[in-house]
């Protein structure tokens, strides 16, 4: 959606690897809706987020561990950490409002309307690293706005 400032290496440029990444975390997104609302059928949302958090924390410390990357915390940078927590903040929050959307309605159309976020984040990235819109991409932000739109209008 994003035109990053360009590249002096053109080899960076080719590199690909990011798209396998994106396609497994919006099937793993997926899943993580399909499985939370079946999950969540006798189970209050705050609990089952609260849950669900236990084990992301886990995973991810495991991952960190198992890359011998745990020393590494020592030096993080006071402002960086203070952005990480917010960011954790911000996650937590999101959560917290999805089990409660996802529990109260539909998942076919809370998930688009949480995918509304996008918008969000092209303001935000313009805003705070000058990452400019294509009209390309403009136009599909607003086909992707006016998408949900009609999903969450026309259930």
């Amino acid at each position: 959606m994003i035109e990053k400032k360009q590249s002096a290496e053109p080899e960076q440029q080719q590199d690909r690897t990011w798209l396998a990444y994106a396609l497994g975390a919006a099937v793993f997104a997926a899943l993580t809706s399909v499985l939370a609302k079946i999950g969540i059928e006798g189970v209050e949302s705050n609990l089952a987020t609260a849950i669900r958090t236990c084990v992301v924390l886990v995973m991810a410390w495991a991952i960190v561990a198992a890359k011998g990357k745990l020393e590494q915390f020592a030096h993080v940078d006071r402002r960086e950490l203070t952005f990480l927590a917010t960011s954790g903040i911000a996650t937590g929050a999101s959560w917290l409002l999805y089990y409660y959307a996802i529990a109260a309605g539909q998942v076919s159309v809370v998930v688009q309307i949480d995918k509304l976020s996008i918008v969000v984040s092209v303001l935000f990235a313009r805003l705070a690293f000058n990452e400019k819109l294509s009209r390309r991409s403009a136009i599909g932000l607003v086909l992707i706005v006016l998408g949900t739109a009609a999903l969450a209008i026309w259930k």
